[in-house]
């Protein structure tokens, strides 16, 4: 069972959320979708939309929904528990509202909270909690699994828990959706990933150190030109394409990759960096730092010899443009 977006859109007045897009989560799979907060909320009311009118197999866009084949269910950032009930009761009023056929002792202990089970959810750290609320979900029995920021603030041993739960729906032939404004989340828990924004849903791809190593013999006798950027995110090499990076700033010795607000240790200097982006429209803005000119917004002069560039990023990024950059700036733009 899968789930399927088709042709799937959202635009509030005249602004575009996101264009129509296709995507499909297939059983036995883990796909995430990286993208902003306000595009992560409007994916999710598109969902719960979908979900009202069928527990089947759903299909977002034109060719409408399928009929009733499996269930679905959902892991919100801001779960709902009943504070006054113990985990057992929690999830035993789960099994019983979902008339599930789930054992409440082998749920209990995936989740690592059998020494506790007595205990009132009030009385839980955080990431207890969001193991609990992980309980409640696997009581259900989906065949798909939505995950809103599934890892967020999550200590150590309920984040190598919820792995472990990916894992085993794969293994199941389940299927996961996740939605994440965090990038190292995405590569951590996720098979494929995917940046969707105003711009369209775009595959981000990752390569295993091992891969890399694997390929690097066959760059040699195959030279290719490689225009996108590594950037390494646990132990994935995550690739960007240049007109995704806002701006580069080196600190310590380390180059990083600011790309919608997040940072991504990069593992060229940037001197190598400026080599390979200057066909693409960045510019050497300071000796700590590089720019895309696509993303400058303005150019602000402070004093006579001080002065720094507005990016059209979220955040309104500014970064410092030094006094000799800035005549060679002028000169670019023909000023």
């Amino acid at each position: 069972m899968s789930l399927q977006f088709i042709n799937a859109e959202k635009r509030i007045h005249d602004s575009v959320v996101f264009p129509a897009f296709d995507l499909s989560v297939d059983a036995g799979k883990v796909v995430a979708v990286y993208s902003s907060v306000n595009v992560r909320e409007q994916l999710i009311e598109l969902l719960l939309e979908k979900s009202k009118l069928s527990n089947g197999e759903i299909r977002v866009g034109e060719s409408g929904i399928s009929e009733n084949r499996t269930k679905i269910g959902f892991f919100f950032l801001h779960g709902g528990l009943y504070e006054r009930l113990s985990i057992e009761e929690m999830v035993r009023f789960t099994k019983q509202l979902y008339q599930s056929d789930e054992s409440l002792e082998d749920i209990i202990q995936t989740v690592q909270l059998d020494s506790k089970r007595h205990i009132k959810i009030k009385q839980l750290s955080y990431s207890e909690r969001k193991r609990v609320q992980l309980a409640c979900l696997l009581m259900q029995n989906a065949e798909i699994h939505i995950f809103e920021e599934p890892d967020q603030n999550l200590d150590l041993e309920s984040k190598r828990i919820f792995l472990a739960v990916l894992q085993q729906l794969k293994e199941d032939g389940r299927s996961a959706f996740i939605l994440t404004g965090n990038m190292e989340s995405a590569v951590t828990s996720a098979d494929a990933i995917f940046r969707l924004d105003e711009n369209g849903l775009h595959a981000v791809h990752t390569l295993l150190d091992e891969d890399r190593e694997d390929s690097s013999s066959v760059s040699e006798s195959m030279p290719v030109r490689f225009e996108k950027i590594p950037t390494k995110v646990n132990e994935k090499i995550v690739l960007f394409d240049p007109p995704e990076i806002d701006y580069i700033e080196s600190n310590e010795g380390q180059s990083f990759l600011h790309i919608k607000g997040e940072s991504f240790p990069s593992v060229s200097t940037l001197n190598e960096l400026e080599a390979r982006l200057l066909p693409f429209g960045f510019f050497r803005c300071h000796r700590s730092y590089i720019v895309n000119l696509q993303k400058v917004r303005e150019v602000i002069t402070w004093t006579r010899n001080s002065y720094s560039l507005v990016l059209d990023d979220a955040e309104k990024s500014t970064i410092p443009l030094s006094k000799t950059k800035m005549v060679e700036l002028k000169e670019m733009l023909g000023l």
